[in-house]
């Protein structure tokens, strides 16, 4: 299977910043620190993200405790 064809259901930095509303430096540093998991794909170190990945960390930071669609996120538990 090519390579293209690997990546071709995947989003990249740019676009899942985009969809999280986040700076990409913001998702680099979270997919660094493995709160949300990335995959590289090229020796430079380019990172794709499945939808699955994207889903999963959308469904951990929904507070189910309310109705509210995403919960604050303390800044301090992610950055150093």
């Amino acid at each position: 299977m090519a390579n293209g064809n690997l990546t071709d259901n995947m989003m990249s930095v740019t676009e899942v910043s985009r969809i999280l509303h986040v700076h990409p430096n913001t998702l680099r540093r979270w997919s660094d620190k493995g709160v949300i998991r990335s995959i590289c794909i090229t020796p430079r170190g380019d990172r794709r993200f499945t939808s699955q990945d994207i889903d999963q960390f959308l469904q951990r930071m929904n507070n189910q405790d309310n109705n509210q669609p995403y919960r604050t996120i303390d800044p301090s538990s992610i950055m150093t």
